[in-house]
């Protein structure tokens, strides 16, 4: 089975991890400061918290946020579960708004439309590696007093106008899931320009533990002391795990243009597949593409996934609309919120996309993917 998605690791972060591994250090070392360091460059601002998971880093920034019971949180449904459920834990209410039909990202005119007078954040997600349209949002979130979050889980590598997906919104969370541009295993990270946010969110993924003297209340205890002033998690990501991240995003470079001969490919091969759309990005934006979301008539998709599964092409489907899941279903939230994320939902099916597809691999989709298409 080929699948949709993989790691790529070679000798050079088998060696970064082995010398991790003979140091002093496996958790929290030099490691994590050598890979916060590298990830905050690579994003365009001076912050980046390392932290467990992509989920793990919207738990840290919607806490950094400080997002709490009886705010609301405008974000998208087509996106994985974490996204929403991470503000959900906090307290707040998750409001849903519509996407683009074109790229699945969030439509900022009907995010717009969702803010109220309790809403605290409006939190965009990069599709398939595709950069959320952050003029608009970071204007919506101006305007009205909000802050903006960059679900950035595909597309570490990304540039819109030039810039780097990091330096768009107020918070960015990166995942760094095997599948994902580049790995730690597990691991995530948030970056930020803003030293208060970094601040927030350092403490909340340590315990939110107070080592400083100057700002604990009982400095006098003695030389061992600190303090917990808010309630956090740990959420450290190991030396170990750092050292593989630092190897891995010297190569992210690579990764990107490979994932973009691939999708040039793809294009050229199934772009003329009658009912079938090809993966959008709108101009200024350069992808890392995280997946390809092909998109094929509704009453067709379920047979064409299940021909290219029998063919030993491992494709999945991303996502069922955040809202469908049975926790908010419980909660009251209804199928038909967001008719354009449903229809791109219907349609979409994943083909393989990582760098270490061959060209023999690509051709083998793309004439798979061609004769289940046209049954």
């Amino acid at each position: 089975m080929l699948p949709y998605g993989r790691q790529d690791i070679d000798d050079s972060d088998v060696a970064a991890v082995t010398e991790s591994l003979r140091s002093d250090w496996l958790t929290t070392g030099p490691e994590v400061e050598r890979f916060e360091a590298a990830v905050a460059a690579r994003a365009g601002v001076e912050h980046a918290i390392s932290v467990t998971s992509g989920t793990a880093a919207l738990h840290v920034a919607y806490a950094a946020a400080g997002i709490e019971p009886g705010d609301e949180v405008v974000t998208t449904p087509l996106t994985f579960v974490a996204t929403a459920a991470t503000a959900a834990l906090l307290g707040a209410k998750i409001v849903f708004a519509d996407v683009d039909p074109a790229t699945g990202n969030l439509d900022p005119a009907a995010a717009e439309a969702a803010v109220t007078e309790r809403t605290r954040a409006v939190a965009g997600v990069d599709y398939a590696g595709v950069p959320v349209d952050a003029p608009a949002l970071r204007d919506l979130a101006s305007r009205k007093g909000l802050l903006f979050l960059e679900d950035a889980a595909h597309s570490i590598g990304s540039t819109l106008d030039g810039a780097p997906v990091g330096s768009l919104a107020d918070l960015t969370t990166y995942s760094f899931f095997p599948t994902k541009n580049l790995t730690t295993a597990e691991g995530g990270a948030v970056v930020t320009a803003d030293p208060e946010l970094a601040a927030r969110a350092r403490a909340f993924k340590n315990h939110g533990l107070v080592r400083d003297r100057s700002r604990q209340r009982t400095p006098d205890e003695g030389p061992w002391h600190q303090e917990v002033h808010s309630f956090g998690l740990n959420y450290r990501l190991p030396d170990v795990l750092a050292a593989l991240g630092t190897s891995q995003l010297a190569r992210l470079d690579q990764f990107v243009a490979r994932r973009a001969e691939i999708k040039q490919a793809y294009d050229e091969a199934l772009g003329d597949l009658d009912g079938v759309d090809i993966p959008f990005a709108p101009e200024g934006a350069a992808p890392a593409w995280h997946l390809y979301p092909l998109r094929v008539p509704p009453e067709r998709r379920r047979q064409v996934f299940e021909d290219l599964r029998e063919q030993g092409i491992g494709v999945q489907v991303n996502y069922i609309p955040a809202y469908w899941h049975p926790v908010f279903e419980d909660l009251g939230y209804q199928r038909g919120m967001c008719p354009a994320a449903e229809d791109y939902y219907r349609r979409e099916i994943s083909l393989p996309m990582f760098p270490s597809l061959t060209d023999t691999d690509v051709e083998r989709v793309i004439e798979v993917t061609r004769a289940a298409v046209a049954l």
